[in-house]
């Protein structure tokens, strides 16, 4: 295949491409036919009340677990036949707290870097310039569990970036933080898929972390019920904002 066939393919900048996505566990069925696909670049929003389906999803993307059916590529690989260099291209901040207390900063992302085959030199390089731009510098010798929830997230976000991966994947990453907290993780994800062209995928129930989305993904009780840019959803529902409707869109009958 030629570079101009390449370039012309419409799924050629797509980052992440799943098809048809089907998860049970038991008889309760936690997704249901979902499809979603991200571009390089673009930052999507996974809105959805708590119990939608947005974890089992990540579950899924991050090969945590197995889809009943379905197809997931991430930049044009399958995960399901190729893991290793699916996953290399991922960088997660999961919705639990997963950095150990009982290490230094320094030492959590060094553990990572290892895991992504980062050699001492280049690994402590990027490590630095992480922690620069989030500015953590000064608590990189500090055990975790000193940091405040908010450090320990931009800690997990750093972890996350080091091996420079082509998508991010963010599990509800705000919960339990302050207000400003929330904001500041969100802007700094917002300049990154904008100074790396990245791609983003944003769980969240709040709807306020939606609304700087490129798009929004509506997920409830386990389908995608619409998506779209935030002001589409808002003028095709006839509300006054996206919480409204947010609301509309997932309202019982």
């Amino acid at each position: 295949m030629n570079s101009a066939n390449i370039n012309n393919d419409p799924d050629s900048n797509l980052v992440l491409n799943a098809t048809g996505i089907d998860k049970s566990y038991g008889t309760r069925k936690a997704l249901n036919a979902v499809d979603i696909t991200i571009k390089s670049g673009e930052f999507v929003a996974l809105l959805g009340p708590n119990g939608a389906g947005k974890t089992t999803l990540f579950q899924l993307l991050t090969g945590l677990f197995v889809p009943d059916a379905g197809k997931i590529h991430i930049a044009g690989i399958n995960i399901l036949k190729n893991a290793v260099p699916a996953l290399a291209g991922i960088g997660v901040v999961f919705q639990q707290p997963t950095l150990d207390l009982d290490l230094s900063v320094i030492d959590n992302l060094r553990f990572h870097a290892s895991l992504h085959g980062l050699n001492r030199n280049e690994a402590l390089v990027r490590i630095d310039e992480e922690l620069g731009k989030l500015k953590l510098t000064d608590r990189s010798k500090d055990q975790a569990r000193s940091l405040s929830g908010g450090q320990r997230r931009r800690v997990e976000l750093a972890r996350a970036l080091l091996h420079r991966p082509q998508f991010l994947l963010m599990d509800e990453p705000t919960v339990g933080l302050d207000p400003s907290s929330r904001r500041d993780l969100l802007s700094y994800v917002l300049r990154l898929k904008q100074e790396r062209q990245m791609a983003v995928l944003w769980a969240s129930h709040l709807v306020d972390e939606a609304e700087q989305a490129d798009r929004v993904i509506i997920l409830h009780k386990g389908e995608v019920l619409t998506t779209g840019a935030p002001a589409r959803l808002v003028k095709e529902t006839g509300m006054n904002d996206l919480h409204d409707a947010f609301v509309f869109i997932t309202k019982e009958d």
